[in-house]
């Protein structure tokens, strides 16, 4: 079944209808019940899917994301890892910036992995309930084979060395921390074991008091975090989980910084790639997102010509013949006509909540969304394909929030759509100049 479809057919709680509704309103993208708003993505599923069925059975893999502001990149990946989660995958989505997530710092990356790892059952910072998980399984497994109570501390000790012997040749740091952890765990001392853990997670500047207790030294490096990866993915996979979902969101912004850290950031991902295409990374899927002047222009991707040819992807046919199994898909953004539809099935779903469902959907109905759609498009210099966000936003937040509670309001005669500067990314602003802000009426 579609997406688009089972958008439709679903019984939806009240909590996830709010949830959605709520970010709308912000202009945020929702961090989950997107398959309800999902429009346009049901010709990626199958490829995808199988994709992730393949990262659960031990393989890994590498996407890149490609699309204009406002194509839907950032709703698209949280799409694919709510998806995912439903697979039992832990994910993370990190936001690659220059100043607090530099991509050429490995060891920063890891450590907003850590931060933003969520599973179905706990969200951000999952990583302390996964590795106690690990511990709880371990434990299962030497009851299992006959320990008694009192081996089970050196047999849990045993297993935990004969998983982890892969990660301790390229990392004998990690394994070192998880033993510290445990036994501080079992001393009964929560502050070592919460610095050590914190220090497992790449957090910098842990007290030296708790790594000398764990065994280790130092802060996690560039070259560290690699196997920290393999480490996670490990206690991952043997705590019941069936791989680790993983975006780097808008790295286009390398376009924006330093040559020099630029090289850098660039050979980094290029480094990832090959060893995501290695096999070093079982049970990873990692994903990337950026605009298609990172992917094609002289400041991003074919600035490193290894890169460029790692992620070169044919789209000078019709896009109807995109391949969703190529290593990157392109999405082609909104039309007036997909924008329309999204905004109907958000209207639909607001007025599922509703106390006078009826009215919202007549008063509201398919002539006035077209209308909101093309006037906030054409407020935006015509620009539909980055409107998704403010037209949603304006829908929800203007238009039916005030539908459903005041009984003689009419948008057609009551509203006025206007912009200001405030609410505008800079992106919006800069179609919408030209214009004042304050003065963009809606015709109908």
């Amino acid at each position: 079944m579609s997406a688009d479809r089972q958008s439709r057919t679903t019984p939806v709680s009240r909590a996830r209808r709010r949830d959605v509704i709520d970010a709308l309103r912000r202009g945020a993208v929702p961090e989950s019940g997107l398959d309800l708003l999902a429009t346009g993505l049901g010709r990626f599923e199958t490829a995808l899917d199988s994709e992730l069925d393949a990262v659960a059975s031990g393989s890994s893999v590498f996407k890149a994301v490609r699309g204009e502001y406002g194509s839907g990149k950032t709703f698209f990946t949280r799409w694919l890892g709510e998806r995912a989660k439903r697979r039992n995958f832990a994910v993370a989505e990190i936001q690659i910036s220059e100043t607090e997530t530099p991509l050429h710092k490995l060891e920063t990356v890891y450590r907003r992995l850590t931060e933003r790892l969520a599973t179905s059952s706990f969200p951000p910072s999952a990583l302390r309930p996964i590795v106690d998980a690990w511990f709880y399984a371990l434990e299962e497994d030497a009851l299992a084979a006959g320990a008694v109570e009192e081996e089970l501390a050196e047999e849990v000790q045993r297993l935990m060395t004969a998983r982890l012997d892969e990660v301790s040749r390229h990392a004998p740091a990690f394994a070192a921390a998880l033993r510290g952890y445990r036994t501080a765990l079992i001393a009964g001392d929560e502050n070592t074991a919460a610095a050590v853990l914190a220090w497992l997670g790449g957090q910098p500047h842990v007290a030296a008091t708790a790594r000398r207790a764990a065994g280790v030294r130092g802060d996690l490096d560039h070259f560290g975090a690699f196997g920290f990866l393999q480490g996670l993915l490990t206690v991952l996979r043997d705590s019941g989980h069936a791989g680790l979902f993983v975006v780097l969101d808008e790295v286009e912004t390398l376009q924006r910084v330093r040559s020099d850290a630029r090289d850098k950031a660039l050979n980094a991902l290029r480094q990832l790639i090959d060893e995501v295409h290695s096999g070093r990374f079982p049970g990873l899927y990692l994903v990337i997102t950026g605009t298609p002047a990172f992917y094609d222009g002289q400041q991003g991707v074919q600035r490193l010509a290894p890169l460029a040819q790692r992620l070169a992807t044919d789209f000078t046919t019709d896009p109807r013949f995109d391949n969703p199994r190529a290593v990157q898909v392109r999405l082609p953004g909104f039309t007036l006509d997909s924008l329309m539809g999204l905004g109907i099935t958000i209207r639909d779903l607001y007025a599922s909540g509703a106390t006078a469902p009826e009215r919202i959907k007549a008063v509201a109905d398919d002539t006035y969304i077209a209308d909101l759609a093309r006037a906030v498009g054409g407020a935006l210099g015509g620009k539909v394909g980055v409107a998704p966000r403010l037209f949603l936003k304006k829908l929800v937040g203007d238009v039916l929030d005030r539908i459903d509670q005041f009984d003689d309001f009419d948008p057609r005669q009551h509203y006025r759509l206007t912009l200001s500067g405030s609410e505008l990314t800079d992106t919006e602003r800069n179609l919408a100049a030209g214009r004042t802000a304050d003065d963009i009426d809606l015709e109908l």
